[in-house]
């Protein structure tokens, strides 16, 4: 399914024949080509010439150029034969010695977020351009070497019109008036980069200046955005994150920071979170809150700019040879974000409370598909990549991290971090050098820990053991288990935690921090302790693993959790709950109790939206037809009176506002939501700013309470880029066929849509309680996906991205019956297609499958309370 893939084969073998010195770029956005001339679409192309020194032995290669076409290529000062050229590569051979590339060719921008992006704001007629490379699409927007350990020095110039702001990876750029219209800027050299770190962004965007200090002294550190968001640029809180970030990293690391300027971009239409381009950050421009924000909403925004920094050391400085050591610069960056929000917070446990809610639930999640892999993932080519930017790649690997913290200590930790920077600042390294470099620093063998952690897969379940006499435990073991696919069981650093109901609190009495390994380890520093009312495994949750309780604690957590008064503590209950009631060990019941006796005295933000949207999807997908509506009414009333009782104008009362509005199915739901809108009763201190309003007009759509022009005048109230994707969601999530014919032919078949849109109309398309509308959808579903698998129709021109998100969001799992399954089985065993896309539908499968099983196991359910 990956469009002009690399292995890791080929490679290696360009990488035993050449070595990179430099590149110098001009990237000519004035709408002509190398030559002058105009382009015949200027709108949709623009060229780029690419001049690259090198050294090599003799031999035969290829350049990775993916483009329209090339309108000129020597090597050496001689013409290079362009016939072979296939749209993505251009062989090229070489003989022993120095060399010159030259390549210019025509390019086109991109509407899916690879290679070099062009947006115009509806709100205002501007034009935004931003490049993401990651991992192999610099090759869209210049011809290169493409792969992470030939890297080079960049001169980057850049042709475009005057008033434009251009920014690259190096500061300070002589700027030069070409005519009346357009100027080249000429950046500086870089330091030695890898292709896929290389940026621009050029267009009518706003520019904040600021500086940095560092331990190297002052850089220029500008923040970026589009003109409509800069009254919303919250300039103080970001430069406020990264200043503290740099002091964190400089003194953890021991390196100063590596580059000479940090700027960071808000960009429009963006696939990721962020990139870290060396110099430039890229993020999404949604991180700018234009719309109250709730202290959660703040947090990612924080981590996912300390996230970034980190990756200028790790990835930036030190860089992967190849990418199946893209965990590990993924799960360092991760676990640093994290531990610089320990740092520079004032509740050092907060940090490791909102990573437990939500990187941990997705890490379990994605171990527990039957897609799961290896952290250290076998990388063999692009396509492989691609898929595995994951729960297991991010999450896994930094909770794995977090284990060896534990298990080789912090202060060694850091302290075979900064040797690994000192010794390999500006290359290229694998998983060994660092371990090397862990090791000699912690005096610790760290082979068995990397074969236990990173070279198998699944999760470890662990279960407290014990007798008691006298209300004494007289006996106490961790009982380790595994899936029977997965069988390894692993050494685990832990601790246990003895709790007890004390007034109004449940608080902990006792606790004890261990090893354990094999399939039962006995603890007896426990031996002759009180019964606790609940017996917490992995308290502070330094391991990877899930988490039992025995049948007093689980009594315990569903009846006091709202006593507990440890983010943290709170966090692994609330992790261990949702997981019990996943695997159907916990009822559907007991867990919406749990959420709606606990959440309002919740302090992590973080933890109440994830709990919210859990507690949502238990009922939706988690209870049988004839229990549905019982439950959904409770969880409906309980959301109402936690809007009623909460603080106005704080970040609960707007949780527990979205979450009613997402749980609303009734007449009487709609007319409260509508009055809203109207500014009826509307909770005092809750805001109704755009993206409130957005999102109870798109829940009203999902109920039919509103139609497709109450949907155009509110996007006519807010007409820009954000209206029109949320009002694409709105469209989409309508319960009429003729909405979700229309929704559906713009996200299977429209040539050119935007990537957020697209997005957004996948997202939306399926929503409870719309069965029978959605029915005819199921069998379509097998076709989409075989135009996908063969580059049919829109498909052959969209990205992976786009492909992706259809293949995820659209499958039919409101009407994911056991019919559907079997059907399903007949197709795949019937059908060929790439293993990509079969683990994409292996994993929607297996989530239909756990959505069956756990509703036929909470089957008759109590009477709901009155």
């Amino acid at each position: 399914m990956y469009p002009a893939n690399i292995t890791r084969a080929e490679t290696a073998s360009r990488a035993e024949l050449i070595t990179t010195g430099a590149y110098r770029l001009v990237i000519d956005l004035s709408g002509r080509d190398a030559d002058g001339r105009p382009l015949a679409d200027p709108e949709a192309t623009f060229t780029t010439t690419s001049e690259i020194t090198f050294e090599s032995k003799a031999g035969v290669t290829y350049v990775d150029v993916i483009a329209d076409r090339i309108t000129n290529a020597t090597l050496d000062g001689e013409p290079l034969n362009t016939a072979n050229f296939n749209g993505t590569r251009l062989p090229i051979e070489l003989r022993d010695g120095a060399h010159v590339l030259s390549i210019a060719a025509v390019h086109r921008y991109s509407r899916s977020g690879q290679g070099l992006h062009r947006f115009v704001d509806p709100a205002d007629g501007r034009t935004y351009l931003y490049t993401q490379f990651e991992p192999a699409d610099a090759r869209r927007v210049f011809a290169n070497f493409e792969q992470p350990d030939l890297k080079a020095t960049f001169t980057i110039s850049v042709i475009a019109p005057t008033q434009w702001l251009v920014a690259s990876n190096s500061t300070g750029p002589t700027t030069t008036a070409l005519d009346d219209t357009f100027s080249r800027w000429d950046f500086p050299a870089t330091k030695v980069l890898p292709t896929y770190l290389t940026a621009v962004v050029a267009g009518d965007y706003h520019r904040v200046e600021g500086t940095i200090r560092t331990a190297a002294g002052p850089v220029p550190a500008a923040l970026i955005c589009r003109a409509s968001l800069a009254d919303h640029l919250d300039v103080d809180r970001i430069m406020a994150t990264t200043q503290g970030g740099f002091e964190v990293f400089e003194e953890a690391f021991g390196t100063p920071f590596p580059f000479d300027s940090y700027d960071q971009a808000f960009v429009p239409e963006y696939n990721a979170g962020a990139m870290e381009n060396a110099g430039l950050v890229t993020f999404r421009d949604d991180l700018i809150f234009r719309s109250r924000a709730t202290a959660a909403q703040y947090d990612n925004r924080d981590n996912t700019i300390l996230h970034e920094l980190a990756h200028m050391w790790f990835g930036d400085l030190v860089t992967m040879r190849w990418w199946d050591d893209l965990w590990l610069k993924e799960s360092f960056a991760e676990w640093a974000s994290h531990y610089a929000q320990s740092r520079i917070g004032e509740d050092p446990r907060h940090a490791w409370a909102s990573f437990c809610n939500a990187r941990k639930t997705w890490a379990y999640r994605a171990d527990q598909l039957p897609s799961t892999h290896p952290i250290a993932a076998d990388m063999v080519d692009l396509e492989a990549v691609e898929l595995n930017f994951d729960g297991i790649t991010y999450a896994k690997g930094a909770s794995a991290l977090r284990q060896l913290v534990a298990f080789v200590g912090q202060d060694a930790f850091l302290a075979g971090a900064r040797a690994y920077f000192d010794e390999h600042a500006w290359g290229n390294t694998e998983l060994p050098d660092l371990l090397r470099a862990l090791t000699e620093a912690s005096g610790r063998d760290l082979s068995g820990w990397a074969a236990q952690w990173l070279e198998t897969s699944g999760v470890n379940t662990l279960r407290p053991e014990f007798e008691v006499t006298d209300d004494t435990l007289t006996s106490f073991a961790v009982a380790q288990s595994a899936a029977a696919d997965h069988p390894t069981l692993r050494a685990h650093r832990l601790a246990i935690g003895c709790y007890r109901v004390t007034d109004d609190r449940l608080e902990r009495v006792f606790r004890v921090e261990t090893d354990i390994a094999g399939g039962r380890t006995p603890v007896p520093e426990l031996i002759g302790q009180p019964v606790p009312d609940l017996i917490l495994l992995n308290d502070d949750d330094l391991t990877f693993a899930k988490v039992r309780l025995d049948d007093r604690s689980v009594r315990t957590m569903v009846d006091h959790i709202d006593k507990v008064d440890d983010e943290l503590t709170r966090a692994l209950l609330w992790g261990a709950a949702w997981d019990m009631c996943r695997d159907a060990e916990l009822p559907v019941a007991d867990y919406l109790a749990m959420v709606l006796a606990g959440v309002a005295g919740e302090t992590d933000q973080t933890a109440v939206s994830r709990v919210l949207g859990q507690a949502q999807v238990a009922t939706g997908l988690f209870l049988s037809p004839e229990h549905l509506a019982a439950y959904q009414s409770e969880l409906t009333a309980g959301l109402a009176l936690l809007v009623r009782d909460a603080e106005p104008g704080s970040d609960h009362q707007l949780a527990f506002a979205r979450a009613l509005a997402r749980a609303v199915d009734s007449e009487a739901g709609a007319v409260l939501l509508q009055g809203w809108l109207e500014g009826q009763e509307v909770p005092d201190g809750l805001s109704m700013d755009a993206d409130l309003r957005w999102h109870l007009v798109t829940q009203l759509a999902r109920i039919g309470a509103i139609d497709d022009a109450g949907i155009a005048a509110e996007l006519k109230r807010d007409n820009t880029i954000s209206g029109s994707e949320w009002a694409a969601a709105a469209r989409a999530a309508l319960p009429t066929p003729e909405a979700k014919e229309a929704a559906w032919q713009r996200a299977t078949a429209e040539p050119g849509i935007p990537n957020e849109t697209h997005r957004q109309i996948c997202v939306y398309f399926a929503q409870p309680g719309q069965e029978d509308v959605l029915a005819p959808y199921a069998d379509r579903y097998f076709r989409l996906v075989e135009e996908i698998a063969s580059g049919q129709g829109v498909w052959k021109d969209h990205g992976v991205h786009l492909a992706q998100t259809a293949m995820r969001f659209l499958f039919p799992t409101e009407v994911a019956d056991a019919t559907f399954v079997g059907r399903l089985d007949e197709w795949l065993t019937a059908t060929t297609l790439p293993e990509s896309t079969r683990r994409i539908i292996g994993e929607c499968r297996d989530d239909a499958l756990r959505a069956l099983r756990v509703r036929e196991a909470n089957g008759p359910l109590p009477a709901v309370s009155e």
